[in-house]
């Protein structure tokens, strides 16, 4: 996993604050939640710190919205210098919702391809790790809609360079969604050109995988297994940890809690002890509540416990 290496080194550079994340067995590697950045993304970092998070999952614009935005000069470095002084090493963004790739619709396609692009162009100038997005909805033929992401995929990396690494989200696969087994998330990227493979990884959400019917209650070593057969354990760049609402083979997307969910809290503990994982950066998408913080420091609170009590865990 050489990019998490790299990610490591860079952010062993910072200097060190008061801020930084309390000390762990080092099986609990880069953990942390998505973040607001509410008033702008310099104020990202510091939230993390509130929270104890050494990784940070951010949206560079409102999901829930076309309208784009670029960063500019001043606002790089000012989260850049944010991001110095603060405890966090990794961080990624998540793309709008609203981007569908592998849509049928010329005009809708298009529209996501330039939204797509713009997401990567803010996370470039940003410095970000990684940018997570969910494969499109094929609405009419599945393979031609797996063509057709893969194409918009191709054409925006072509177009925009630099440092982000894309990571596609395995889903949980309601309705005409792409991406929820492993072998079509294989698929699509084996149909972005070698090229530009290497700037594509992949990211895999419990909740979803859960969902979309792999059982990692009672087969948690056969999941990864087939993970590791099928698309490659080094392709995966980030975990999102949030446990589910919605039962084995719902195909339903439902966050919840860690331990309050279907899941419950055995496979996240497997997950935190998992030497595979270590250095995996993983982060929650999980109910905040009440207040932006305090669900997210007692999930944080309860994994980094998980990995200290299987610190003599051992995995091939």
């Amino acid at each position: 996993m050489a990019s998490i290496k790299k990610v490591n080194k860079s952010a062993a550079k910072r200097p060190k604050t008061k801020n930084q994340p309390p000390a762990a067995h080092s099986l609990a590697g880069l953990l942390g939640a998505h973040i607001s950045t509410a008033g702008g993304v310099l104020n990202a970092p510091p939230r993390s710190d509130d929270i104890g998070g050494s990784a940070m999952q951010i949206f560079t614009k409102q999901p829930n919205r076309w309208v784009e935005n670029e960063v500019s000069p001043a606002d790089a470095k000012a989260f850049r210098d944010a991001l110095a002084k603060s405890g966090v090493k990794f961080t990624n963004a998540h793309d709008s919702y609203l981007i569908n790739l592998a849509s049928p619709d010329p005009a809708l396609r298009a529209k996501s391809i330039e939204s797509f692009r713009a997401e990567l162009r803010r996370c470039h100038a940003l410095g970000l790790d990684a940018l997570v997005s969910h494969p499109g909805n094929f609405m009419d033929d599945r393979e031609s809609g797996i063509a057709r992401n893969a194409d918009g995929i191709t054409e925006a990396l072509e177009q925009e360079k630099g440092p982000t690494r894309l990571l596609m989200e395995l889903t949980a696969g309601q309705g005409t969604v792409i991406g929820s087994t492993f072998e079509e998330m294989a698929l699509l990227l084996k149909k972005i050109p070698a090229k530009l493979r290497k700037r594509v990884g992949v990211c895999l959400d419990t909740a979803h995988v859960f969902a979309g019917g792999y059982d990692l209650i009672k087969d948690y070593d056969g999941v990864w297994a087939r993970f590791d057969d099928i698309i490659g354990l080094d392709l995966l760049g980030l975990i999102h940890l949030n446990d589910s609402k919605a039962p084995l083979g719902s195909k339903k997307d439902r966050h919840e809690l860690i331990g309050e969910g279907m899941i419950g809290a055995g496979p996240f503990a497997k997950i935190m002890q998992d030497t595979r994982l270590a250095k995996v950066p993983k982060v929650l998408e999980t109910p905040k509540g009440d207040d932006m913080v305090t669900n997210d420091r007692r999930m944080l609170t309860m994994l980094r416990g998980f990995a200290s009590s299987g610190k003599s865990a051992k995995k091939s």
